[in-house]
């Protein structure tokens, strides 16, 4: 019998499927025709609507080239050392008990595609078990995040309008005016939204928002030893990122969710989910 992918808090094994997406779609129909039970409130505080116009990365005045971020992950070149993690956890001060960015450790056999994240990667990986490892054909790891996509379902779903997206391309929450309903939530194809336990609010990976305002690159791609983790803008003929995008054979996770993610991966196996 399969299980549905977690990420698990201590290290297991489950087989994969991808059984979550039709609840998914029927909780969004749902929303978006107002028959969920919510109290729409469009709240925009001046903050938000600052960031959503991009005035605060804007730091070279009205003449400034738009900005267009987007991230890419090389799976062959991740060793899955949970560097990423770690930085992300100092950086951002994310509770223990959840993650705004985690890798996955994929096993395939012949009995099917075990998948592990073992406190999310914090620590690393161990040994596979020997059970596992002699059927073992292939194995990997995948960095995963929030895919900072260009139709993100949980800004529709969003009651409050707490949930918003930038011009540069940052999905970013406002707590001022989050309710901590978890909509947003339950919206995301790809679990990478949580209630942080400590503010009892919305939260997840903004790439670093506050770093990149100040032209410094997300904490995760700094101490990434191989290079697996990118970011830049696509807007830049001289970026790596852009380059990769032009140039080179990418996927995203998930393309018939139709969320258009601006998180790319580079030689992605086709066992990923």
């Amino acid at each position: 019998m399969t299980k549905p992918l977690e990420k698990q808090p201590q290290p297991s094994f489950a087989i994969i499927n991808d059984g979550g997406d039709d609840t998914r779609r029927e909780f969004l129909r749902n929303v978006l025709a107002g028959t969920a039970s919510a109290t729409v409130l469009m709240v925009f505080g001046p903050g938000a609507a600052a960031l959503a116009k991009g005035e605060i990365l804007d730091n070279e005045g009205a003449n400034a080239p738009k900005h267009r971020f987007a991230y890419v992950i090389n799976i062959g070149n991740c060793i899955g050392c949970g560097n990423c993690v770690r930085a992300c956890k100092r950086e951002n001060s994310v509770p223990s008990s959840v993650f705004r960015t985690w890798v996955e450790r994929y096993v395939v056999t012949g009995d099917g595609v075990y998948v592990e994240s073992p406190k999310g990667a914090l620590e690393g990986f161990g040994q596979v078990n020997d059970e596992i490892r002699k059927k073992t054909t292939n194995s990997f790891t995948v960095p995963k995040m929030c895919n900072h996509c260009e139709n993100p379902p949980c800004v529709q779903v969003c009651p409050v309008g707490a949930t918003f997206k930038t011009e540069e391309g940052f999905v970013l929450v406002d707590h001022d005016h989050c309710i901590g309903c978890a909509y947003c939530v339950q919206a995301c194809p790809y679990g990478a939204r949580f209630i942080n336990p400590e503010i009892h609010k919305s939260d997840k990976c903004t790439w670093c928002y506050h770093r990149v305002k100040k032209g410094k690159l997300p904490a995760c791609v700094t101490v990434c030893p191989n290079k697996a983790r990118l970011f830049g803008d696509l807007n830049d003929p001289e970026s790596e990122v852009a380059r990769i995008f032009k140039n080179e054979a990418w996927m995203v996770l998930k393309p018939a969710m139709h969320t258009d993610p601006t998180c790319f991966y580079v030689g992605m196996p086709r066992e990923v989910v």
